[in-house]
């Protein structure tokens, strides 16, 4: 199995080349909860686009924290006079890679989980800056190794490209 160190780098690596071929489109930044990271997002229409982050905890260190999402964008429930404000919703999916520390120095317990999440949040996206700022709740349903459920909640901003 890859190190998370070793995914992190190989994600790292392709967003140059995701960055060259958008206009605008891709915004990367950083995300600020439980977990905290680093997030992107590519548009792929006025309504939809993908998104998602690499991020560890501060509550447990030894975890790394992967997701992405599918969004649609409603900018009808609320109306501003400057710059846009959709409300959005999407689902996705999380892999944690964690890894416990057994009773031996060399013996670890690997606890990764992959799961289903749906996303629910708000966003502003500035009329005259290349930024956005956003804050989502995301319901979390692990399937692998075994069914669990979580709840995430992050706040964070992106600049876009």
């Amino acid at each position: 199995m890859l190190k998370p160190l070793t995914i992190t780098l190989l994600l790292l690596c392709c967003i140059p080349s995701m960055v060259l071929a958008q206009d605008n489109d891709f915004g990367l930044g950083i995300i600020l909860g439980e977990p905290t990271g680093i997030s992107a997002k590519l548009w792929l229409s006025r309504k939809s686009a993908v998104d998602g982050a690499i991020a560890w905890s501060f509550v447990d260190t030894d975890h790394l924290h992967l997701h992405g999402d599918y969004l649609w964008h409603n900018y009808d429930i609320i109306d501003i006079a400057e710059g846009k404000f959709p409300i959005y919703y999407g689902i996705g999916a999380r892999i944690r890679f964690e890894n416990k520390s057994g009773h031996t120095a060399h013996s670890t317990k690997n606890k990764s989980r992959f799961g289903v999440r749906g996303v629910i949040g708000i966003e502003y996206i500035f009329a005259t800056a290349p930024f956005d700022l956003f804050f989502e709740l995301a319901p979390i349903m692990d399937l692998i190794p075994g069914s669990d459920f979580s709840l995430s909640a992050a706040l964070g901003f992106r600049y876009f490209f």
